[in-house]
């Protein structure tokens, strides 16, 4: 910890994700992930969103080189979509340190979400990685009035003296939140109450009235939208915080908003206060990622779509950050003398998504 903390204080960045601070470590895991399931018969290739500074693609691109059969290594490619022109820049650097990496690397700087970046529809099984995107991805805030009103969306203005900002509530018209909001109630719809449990809960409701309000991953839901129409047949990992410690901002779902200064990090009560240089982290619901996921993939269906096409299901799992760096990485290699071990004893509060597509569709 006191390594950890003169790192922080020496540079200007305010987060180091898991893949930096465990490399190769961690990179190697999710190489050895995709070499135990990838499909050789076809060229190995592998999209990763939002790669910071190329750590985890040479980690990658390394071990399948050393570990791989020579074939898949020569014909794989590995493409970064990086919106940062400068990240993309340092990406090539990273991964140049390797020649034979070169040639099968590329970076594409644009947007993931934006379809027209994709092109045409690449029908080949393919990975797409995903590492700490999700809790940076933008998020939308909607409201209640009481347990039982209807939701609104949450926008914000700026008030006549320009500094300082309001909300608004106004209700839902925003394509991207009714959906999400559809997905997320999902689960609810399915348990029927009865008539006497929804009285009870309507009075509740109007002697103890408490407002309600939630933030929505619509950028998640617009990712991978895209990402299932133009990558049919992809394999995704991911990986993000489940849970953030200390929030102080209300909500479910809520960000934590912080600033640096001096070293050390300082939180913001509202999202409304940070302004310029802010990091905001929001936490993911991993059971929503699944529901988004299948939604995205044709296969869930909403109750106002009563079209007859039905995408194929795929097999998804959740599992803890030290659960699959036990299946699928090397954790001897970062056990401490005494036996602790940070690849699996820190970062309690992340979890790895795999979705992977079958043509089993019962």
């Amino acid at each position: 910890m006191k390594y950890l903390d003169n790192i922080y204080k020496q540079s200007d960045i305010s987060w180091f994700t898991p893949v930096e601070l465990f490399k190769p470590w961690y990179a190697h895991a999710i190489a050895e992930a995709i070499m135990r399931t990838a499909n050789f018969s076809v060229p190995l290739k592998i999209y990763e969103i939002g790669g910071g500074s190329g750590t985890c693609a040479k980690g990658i691109m390394d071990y399948i080189m050393l570990n791989a059969p020579a074939k898949v290594y020569n014909s794989m490619t590995y493409i970064s979509v990086e919106i940062s022109p400068s990240l993309a820049e340092v990406q090539r650097e990273t991964v140049g340190e390797v020649r034979s990496h070169i040639p099968k690397f590329r970076v594409e700087c644009r947007d993931a979400a934006d379809r027209i970046g994709w092109g045409q529809v690449e029908q080949q099984p393919c990975w797409v990685i995903m590492l700490e995107v999700l809790d940076n991805l933008p998020h939308d805030l909607i409201y209640a009035e009481n347990q039982i009103s209807s939701w609104m969306e949450v926008w914000v203005e700026r008030q006549h003296d320009q500094e300082t900002f309001s909300e608004l509530y106004k209700p839902l018209q925003d394509s991207l939140i009714t959906r999400c909001v559809e997905i997320m109630d999902l689960d609810k719809t399915k348990t029927t109450q009865s008539t006497a449990a929804s009285t009870m809960k309507s009075i509740w409701s109007k002697v103890y009235p408490k407002p309600r309000r939630c933030w929505l991953p619509t950028g998640c839901l617009k990712l991978l939208e895209v990402l299932h129409e133009v990558l049919p047949k992809m394999s995704l990992i991911a990986s993000d915080f489940s849970y953030l410690p200390d929030v102080k901002i209300p909500g479910e779902r809520a960000p934590l908003v912080s600033t640096k200064k001096d070293g050390s990090s300082l939180d913001y009560d509202s999202y409304m206060e940070a302004k310029g240089d802010a990091d905001i982290f929001f936490p993911t619901d991993f059971w929503l990622l699944e529901q988004i996921d299948h939604y995205c993939s044709g296969w869930l269906k909403l109750h106002g779509d009563h079209s007859s096409k039905k995408g194929k299901k795929r097999r998804t799992i959740t599992l803890e950050s030290s659960s699959f760096m036990e299946e699928f990485g090397l954790p001897t290699k970062t056990r401490t003398k005494d036996g602790y071990n940070p690849l699996l004893d820190d970062f309690k509060n992340t979890k790895f998504y795999l979705s992977v597509p079958t043509h089993n569709i019962k």
